[in-house]
């Protein structure tokens, strides 16, 4: 488990590394120009990936070379590919028909596109830049020291505190914040089953990120937090049940 905990250890750091100085900005400490500090925080998001190799290499010879091996495409898991593109996007559409058919007022849109240059980039980007870490180095090696459960909550935990910099730099409320860590712990449950169904498939943890891109809830802050809470309650939802199948597939295993 050292490379594990090495890897934790340059993600996180990483990230909140290159990160600080545009905190540092955004409550006063620096000044001028904030262009710099932002382009620095944004290159922190490479840190899983730049994690995932060092501590690979720390492994040993051709572990490094073993992460990018994964991407090889498996005829036999078309259908989950299919399944993690529209995972999210669906426990979305989900929560919002049962707010809709709750009576709850001010209905968010079904589905937040990618609207920008900027969101299409991210969505293309981050999946492959994150989950090679996360799925591809993590979660196998947890898994089988602790069982999918134990290692989808460890990834998950580490998964929001690796986010949590980049939401305060976003202003987000103090609610949002809060919503946005319990749904990305939970989010990592549904990359958990994900995980188990597809045998470790990294493909299939690529595509559900990219899903989470393809309709993005937070696109809807700026006009409702109500949408955005929506979805995190379904991503709740999506997480016991994700949890159940997990559990009882582990012990009819």
């Amino acid at each position: 488990m050292r490379s594990v905990r090495l890897f934790f250890a340059i993600a996180l750091g990483g990230v909140w590394a290159f990160q600080a100085p545009a905190l540092l900005f955004k409550l006063g400490v620096l000044h001028g120009d904030e262009a710099p500090y932002v382009a620095l925080a944004g290159l922190g998001g490479f840190s899983p990936l730049v994690a995932a190799l060092i501590a690979a290499k720390v492994e040993g010879p051709g572990k490094a070379r073993a992460l990018f091996a994964a991407f090889r495409m498996r005829a036999g898991d078309a259908g989950w590919y299919l399944a993690a593109l529209a995972a999210f996007p669906a426990i979305h559409v989900a929560g919002e028909a049962t707010y809709r058919a709750l009576g709850g007022s001010s209905p968010g849109a079904w589905l937040y596109l990618p609207t920008t240059a900027q969101h299409v980039t991210a969505m293309i980007l981050i999946p492959f830049v994150e989950e090679i870490g996360w799925r591809g180095f993590a979660m196998p090696r947890l898994t089988e020291r602790y069982g999918v459960l134990r290692a989808s909550a460890v990834v998950g935990v580490a998964w929001a505190g690796w986010h949590a910099v980049m939401f305060v730099l976003q202003g987000f409320s103090p609610l949002v914040f809060a919503a946005s860590m319990a749904m990305i712990f939970a989010g990592s449950f549904v990359f958990g089953w994900l995980f188990l169904r597809s045998r470790g498939s990294l493909w299939v943890a690529v595509l559900a990120h990219l899903g989470v891109h393809i309709d993005n809830p937070t696109r809807a802050l700026e006009q409702s937090v109500t949408p955005y809470l929506v979805f995190v309650a379904a991503s709740i939802v999506a997480w016991a049940v994700a949890a159940v199948a997990m559990r009882g597939r582990s012990a009819a295993g």
